[in-house]
């Protein structure tokens, strides 16, 4: 146990000095292999994860899924989005932020990262937002916590590299975020309508709509509804009815997503050679840098369990007599402390060869650990003093002060505490979609 503590601690040493993950996982995972074994058999173990990596077809889900969010976002649906969600919300006082919250869950459902999403939709409804005497806080509070929905309402990249290290599957993992992505929605409009009732200023109504206007603004999102639709219907069996029989495995429905998402944006004349190569030219660099990551937390996960860490500390939960419930509370007190430093993908994959172990040998159901990781994780992303979609943001909106978009965010993180710990207290949220599959 104690050469996996001073590993553990070394990772966190190694990446506080601004090593890269990947690299401080896999140095610190190799040099610890070799300690527990031999030099010989920490290069054998990390030369078969590799090649093993490389060849393993179900990890082919992740540049697929990168590949249609690029896509996706090439054909320019979230202004789409946007627009329809405005067009039905904007006259509400503080409408436009309700409205920038709904697009980015329709954009989360198609792009799969948090961090795009912000991106996107900081280019999209911030201009409109001030427009309309909207706050800088509330703008911007929004825009990042409408960002965090893309690591959980499917397809969620983050989703998938939990399922891939911890053999859970993908596409029950996908229907189990569909409920929390929703609430998480609800409870961030309601985050809206407390900032506004409390300062009228911050969000004044917008122009009201005509219905004919509204009905015309949602003709522009059909594609996202269609590969939505496709993605998770074909995953859940939803379009196993006749005429029509689709049901996909995983990477299936990711390969589906890429090319659904290729034809709409060639169909609406947005891509072009240039697009084409830049798109698949970033789709490869994304996907080698998480495959580096998770060949890193690979290394990391076998010198863990050699070291015999996740084994000593259920040892020890025995010894103390404490309760699954109490593990539980203290692994989602680290998260939240870790969340405070680490961007969400460190975090995920440094903890979760650690705490899976323990926490499914406790009773737990991993599927619903997942989500719950996963909701913390977006926690992380907009709780200061590293809130990375905060970050993101700030490097779109440069003339908003980082307190400015700190402050405002604080009503929306308290909401997804409240959703936290709803999870915690009924798991049938995240658990009665796949119960159903």
């Amino acid at each position: 146990m104690t050469e996996g503590l001073i590993g553990f601690a070394a990772v966190l040493a190694l990446v506080l000095i601004r090593v890269p993950i990947a690299f401080a996982m896999g140095l610190v995972g190799m040099v610890g292999y070799m300690i527990e074994t031999s030099f010989r058999g920490a290069v054998s173990m990390g030369a078969r994860l590799i090649i093993d990596t490389a060849q393993d077809y179900g990890l082919s889900v992740v540049p697929l899924f990168i590949l249609m969010g690029l896509f996706v976002n090439k054909g320019g649906i979230s202004r789409e989005l946007y627009a329809a969600s405005n067009a039905f919300l904007g006259h509400l006082r503080g409408g436009l932020a309700i409205a920038t919250i709904v697009a980015c869950g329709g954009f989360a459902a198609i792009s799969g990262s948090s961090l795009a999403t912000a991106a996107t939709m900081s280019k999209v409804a911030m201009p409109e937002m001030r427009r309309y005497g909207y706050s800088d806080s509330l703008a911007t509070a929004a825009i990042a916590s409408g960002g965090t929905l893309g690591i959980l309402i499917p397809p969620s990249v983050i989703l998938v590299i939990y399922g891939l290290l911890t053999e859970t599957s993908i596409g029950k993992l996908f229907v189990a975020g569909i409920i929390p992505g929703f609430l998480g929605i609800l409870f961030y409009i309601f985050a809206v309508q407390l900032t506004v009732r409390r300062n009228p200023a911050a969000g004044p109504a917008g122009e009201r709509t005509a219905w004919p206007q509204r009905l015309a603004a949602l003709r522009g999102v059909w594609a996202v509804l269609l590969l939505f639709a496709l993605v998770i219907g074909g995953l859940y069996g939803a379009l196993d009815i006749w005429p029509i029989y689709l049901s996909f495995s995983p990477t299936e429905a990711a390969g589906m997503g890429a090319a659904g998402a290729f034809l709409i944006t060639l169909f609406r004349r947005r891509l072009t050679w240039s697009g084409t190569a830049e798109v698949l030219g970033e789709t490869a660099i994304t996907t080698a840098s998480l495959f580096s990551v998770l060949i890193g937390a690979w290394i990391f996960s076998n010198f863990v369990n050699i070291a015999g860490l996740p084994e000593a500390l259920l040892a020890m939960v025995s010894e103390n007599d404490l309760s699954p419930w109490t593990v539980m509370f203290i692994i989602l007190g680290i998260y939240i402390a870790l969340g405070c430093v680490f961007e969400s993908l460190s975090m995920l994959l440094l903890t979760v060869p650690i705490f899976f172990p323990l926490v499914t040998s406790l009773g737990f159901d991993p599927i619903w650990f997942g989500i719950v990781v996963v909701v913390v994780t977006e926690i992380s992303l907009i709780t200061p003093p590293v809130g990375l979609n905060v970050f993101i943001l700030k490097g779109v909106v440069k003339d908003v002060s980082t307190a400015t978009i700190f402050r405002g965010v604080t009503p929306f993180w308290l909401m997804d505490i409240v959703r936290l710990a709803l999870l915690l207290a009924i798991p049938a949220l995240a658990l009665f979609l796949p119960g159903r599959m």
